[in-house]
């Protein structure tokens, strides 16, 4: 059905099809229609961070940021859901036009700045859900909070959200608030950590249930820094890794007319350095730490691409842009056609 829909969608600006399909999904799901958009796939699970995923294809953070979709998004088949980037504060985010897609490089192009309503209204939506599947609640700071105090906006957030997370994520690596991906840098990363895994550890006591803590970082890192993290990672015991955000290098898609707007590149171009990065990272981090993969997948084949190269999981966004709902099934199909041959099946 998506086929028939997309160039419909696409002759939409990038934000408004965006709201559009989300809000097509609800009807449909509150018509009980959805077997007409996805059709779920079988369970096949994963096991990270002490969770059991009924798959292991998760949505990524960034396409439902105020958790007001769950049930929607959660009928059509993921193993997992990650919601935000959620702030302490409402935001506008960036002036708008700010998302834009390349779709000759099966790509997108976004400059959104954490646009959402505060953790509060993240945290009604999510009590007003009849989700129950594994959560993730993907946290960030305001864009008028310095450096200096943003640990302050992330121990907000973590709060807020402890009880209704599955898992928590630490983003410090979205291109589009400033100077925030220099909280990726070695010193500054394992002060700021040590900080979040003290409250974590309090939270957890006080629910009666520890829940994970991971941290999302960016394509964009040298070698040298990568090691750094590797380091901060291991020494502060953190819960687990999501390899990669977007990027900030338009190299691949220099000659689209849309190739030059500020932003973070997603989607097809993405896939080679972000699976770079998540090999590199599981050769430093050995076989204990669970990591997530996102970034460029657009087929199953690409799914199963990310596992082989270390991934425990992985998530997609930019795919279902381009791909559609079929996608998750497809990607779950493919690990477990792949997952059967290496096992003589």
């Amino acid at each position: 059905m998506y086929d028939y829909v997309r160039p419909l969608l696409f002759a939409l600006d990038a934000e408004t099809a965006h709201r559009l399909t989300l809000y097509a999904l609800g009807v449909a799901h509150r018509s009980n229609l959805g077997r007409f958009v996805a059709m779920p796939p079988a369970d096949f699970p994963a096991d990270a961070f002490g969770i059991r995923f009924p798959n292991p294809i998760g949505l990524a953070a960034g396409l439902d940021k105020n958790a007001a979709h769950l049930d929607e998004l959660g009928a059509l088949g993921f193993g997992f859901i990650e919601v935000g980037t959620v702030t302490p504060r409402p935001q506008p985010g960036n002036p708008k036009p700010r998302m834009f897609r390349l779709p000759a490089h099966e790509a997108i192009i976004n400059r959104l700045g954490f646009n959402n309503e505060g953790v509060d209204a993240l945290v009604r939506n999510v009590e007003a859900s009849s989700y129950r599947g594994v959560l993730g609640i993907n946290i960030g700071k305001n864009k008028d909070t310095s450096n200096e105090r943003a640990v302050d906006d992330y121990l907000f957030c973590l709060e807020r959200v402890y009880r209704h997370a599955s898992y928590v994520t630490v983003n410090i690596s979205s291109p589009n608030t400033q100077g925030l991906r220099d909280l990726q840098e070695e010193a500054t990363l394992r002060r700021f950590i040590e900080t979040l895994r003290e409250a974590q550890e309090r939270l957890g006591s006080q629910a009666g249930a520890r829940k994970p803590m991971l941290l999302k970082i960016a394509p964009d890192l040298a070698e040298a820094e990568l090691d750094g993290i590797a380091q901060v990672l291991r020494s502060t015991g953190i819960d687990g890794l999501i390899c990669t955000n977007t990027t900030v290098d338009h190299a691949a898609v220099a000659g689209d007319p849309r190739g030059q707007e500020a932003g973070g590149l997603s989607g097809k171009p993405l896939f080679a350095r972000s699976t770079e990065v998540l090999r590199g990272m599981r050769a430093r981090l050995g076989a204990s730490m669970p990591i997530i993969g996102v970034g460029g997948i657009l087929e199953g084949s690409d799914a199963a691409e990310k596992l082989d190269a270390g991934a425990n999981l992985v998530q997609v966004y930019s795919g279902l842009i381009y791909r559609g709902p079929q996608l998750i099934g497809e990607c779950v199909g493919e690990i477990r056609r792949q997952r059967g041959a290496a096992h003589g099946g």
